[in-house]
């Protein structure tokens, strides 16, 4: 199962791909308005950590998304832990990529990533596949996606 999951992953989604080179990033000193926004949001408990940056082709949305992950990535959910961070996943879409154009294998790539990440949920995440693994098809509703994948395996944390 983690080895079909990893197959149908899209590596070159995650914010740090070498495909994804050069990697767009805020320069020093830009965007520290919406940066710091962000930055709050995220280190804010009491919130939610998924954030939604929309806006028209060129404004540097990739940018702004790369800075923020690229900082998520270097902080520990806990002191005294070395391997779990805060960044879960992250998956950036690209028209000129056929797997990052679709949202066909974004829930099966995330959930790849988390479970590299946090270690923890690896095996319910393995069950859900084995116990269904038609739920890897890019024809399974996102819907069902996200309850097998994520959500299922989340709530036995």
């Amino acid at each position: 199962a983690w080895q079909k999951l990893s197959q149908v992953a899209v590596k070159g989604a995650q914010y740090n791909s070498p495909q994804r080179q050069p990697h767009p990033k805020c320069l020093e000193g830009t965007r520290v308005n919406l940066l710091n926004h962000i930055y709050e949001f995220l280190d804010n408990p009491e919130k939610s950590r998924l954030i939604w940056l929309h806006g028209t082709a060129g404004v540097g949305k990739s940018a702004v998304a790369f800075t923020v992950a690229e900082r998520m990535k270097g902080l520990k959910v806990k002191e005294q832990t070395s391997k779990e961070k805060q960044l879960a996943g992250t998956f950036f879409f690209s028209r000129k990529h056929a797997n990052r154009c679709t949202t066909g294998k974004f829930f099966a790539t995330l959930v790849y990533q988390l479970a590299s990440n946090f270690p923890s949920i690896k095996d319910d995440v393995t069950r859900a596949i084995r116990e269904n693994f038609a739920i890897l098809d890019l024809d399974t509703s996102l819907e069902d996606q996200m309850e097998a994948l994520f959500l299922k395996p989340l709530r036995r944390l």
